[in-house]
């Protein structure tokens, strides 16, 4: 049995609110300068290269890579083996969150009710997914999520009969009525199977994954590649201005579901594709 702090985590989740809102990951850097290599537009490779040079800019000068420093959504994968002492986790994370916030300046963007709509001051509470696995290594995973994206996301519940070519229609069919508005390039992550929420989790962390890795199925991995190429034929294009980037990854996540069903969820992110991810 190995016995963690919760400040241990605390401190890990504060810095890494910080680090995700500052830099890409390698896997997104890479996939953004490919992409202003080979956008066949000159509007949008023009574009392609005025973010990479906010990237680079908000780097040096610790500036936040994008103004919506997002909704904090933090995975959790705990070892079985692994006891937390000093605390509740949960407030733990959330002072993570708060301190990250706070300390790095980042703008405050969560209200405590959905309707009474009063700011927090503090972006807490985080959205916090808890996975429970073997051994006695916890790994996190911080997500910042804008709403810009966010908020041109889907869940589909088709019928069994709908099959593949349903999903296809779903994936396509919120990528062009997101159009604009989620600040394409875009990376789309895809839940297939399981229940009404557990779709959109799957979604939601297919986006955590490396934009240059596929899905270790067969027939998913060429869903993947075949969806990619599709949704870069829309003609969106960076900012939605036109050209043949349009999406820099489909990630897509699949789960048994019941005989009845078919759910397809769909959760778009921005260019700034932001996660950071430790295992401690």
């Amino acid at each position: 049995m190995r016995t963690i702090d919760v400040e241990e985590i605390t401190n890990h989740i504060k810095e890494m609110c910080i680090e995700a809102n500052h830099f890409l990951t390698q896997d997104m850097e890479a996939a953004m300068k490919n992409a202003a290599d080979a956008e066949a537009a000159p509007l949008g490779k023009q574009i392609l290269c005025q973010l990479q040079e906010n990237l680079k800019i908000a780097g040096e000068e610790m500036i936040p890579i994008c103004q919506d420093t997002g909704m904090a959504v933090i995975f959790m994968e705990i070892g079985q083996d692994v006891h937390f002492t000093g605390g509740v986790l949960e407030d733990a994370i959330n002072e993570g969150v708060r301190k990250g916030y706070t300390e790095g300046y980042l703008r405050k963007s969560v209200v405590g009710d959905p309707l009474i709509r009063e700011n927090t001051r503090d972006n807490t509470p985080a959205v916090i997914h808890y996975e429970i696995k073997p051994g006695e290594q916890v790994k996190i995973t911080v997500a910042p999520k804008g709403f810009g994206s966010e908020n041109m996301s889907r869940v589909f519940m088709l019928k069994p009969a709908d099959g593949i070519e349903g999903v296809k229609n779903a994936i396509l069919t919120a990528v062009n009525d997101a159009g604009p508005n989620a600040c394409p390039p875009m990376v789309v992550g895809v839940g297939i199977g399981g229940t009404f929420e557990k779709c959109a989790l799957l979604a939601k962390k297919a986006l955590t994954r490396p934009v240059n890795v596929h899905s270790e199925i067969p027939y998913v991995k060429e869903l993947e590649e075949e969806m990619l190429e599709k949704i870069n034929r829309s003609g969106i294009g960076p900012g939605g201005l036109g050209g043949t980037t349009t999406a820099l990854a489909v990630n897509i996540n699949t789960y048994p579901t019941h005989i009845a069903g078919l759910p397809v969820g769909v959760n778009i992110c921005c260019h700034v594709n932001r996660h950071a991810v430790r295992v401690i």
